[in-house]
């Protein structure tokens, strides 16, 4: 039963964690849309941000157990 409680309480900390971390990606994407200017920019910002993400997603993932 035990097992079975924590792995519930794992899943609810996982799905708000993942939540949090998607409104926070929201709102800095939103404020670093407005110090951007310029499409080259845009592109070499938006490049840095994806290879990235292509690191540390599995990381993150793999910390939450998903």
């Amino acid at each position: 039963m035990a097992a079975f409680v924590a792995e519930i309480l794992f899943d609810l900390v996982g799905s708000l964690v993942g939540n949090w971390l998607r409104q926070a990606a929201v709102v800095v994407c939103a404020w670093l849309d407005t110090k951007i200017h310029g499409r080259a920019a845009r592109l070499v910002v938006g490049g840095l941000l994806g290879l990235a993400a292509y690191f540390l997603i599995p990381v993150v993932a793999g910390l939450l157990g998903f």
